[in-house]
């Protein structure tokens, strides 16, 4: 559940990230890029490069933890499963394997979690692609405004 919660306040971050923050970030260095006399030289061809890897490695920030939350949720399920199954066992061992009431919420305490944990996964692997389209593509934009020559 806590690991479910960081996963979308990080795909959250990231995405108001991109609203916001990449733009004044991509603005600021086009401005400071436009405002430069020679864009010609080999230290200008440095500068540039030094804008748009610090842009790349602002825009990848935190994807990172996002995708070892992502390989993590379907973990986390198979260890509910694991607990309801031992719950079953647990009332096969006190009932008798015949009582299937006694055993039927040990399954749904087995199946749910994982499940659950096949949802976050699938729906945090779908935001995490587009995280990283997103990012990719805004870093390609910005070095695409970043002109070399005059």
């Amino acid at each position: 559940m806590l690991s479910t919660l960081a996963l979308w306040a990080l795909i959250y971050e990231r995405y108001s990230f991109f609203r916001s923050d990449f733009k004044q970030l991509s603005a600021r260095y086009i401005a400071d890029w436009k405002a430069r006399k020679e864009r010609k030289s080999w230290m200008a061809q440095r500068i540039r490069e030094m804008m748009i890897s610090d842009a790349e490695l602002k825009a990848q920030a935190n994807l990172s933890y996002i995708k070892v939350l992502v390989a993590l949720a379907p973990f986390l399920g198979l260890l509910g499963t694991v607990t309801g199954m031992v719950e079953v066992f647990d009332v096969m061992a006190v009932t008798g394997s015949g009582n299937a009431r006694a055993m039927a919420a040990g399954i749904s305490k087995a199946t749910l979690p994982t499940m659950a944990g096949m949802v976050v996964a699938l729906s945090g692997l779908f935001f995490t692609s587009g995280l990283e389209r997103k990012a990719a593509r805004s870093v390609e934009n910005l070095a695409d405004q970043l002109e070399l020559a005059d």
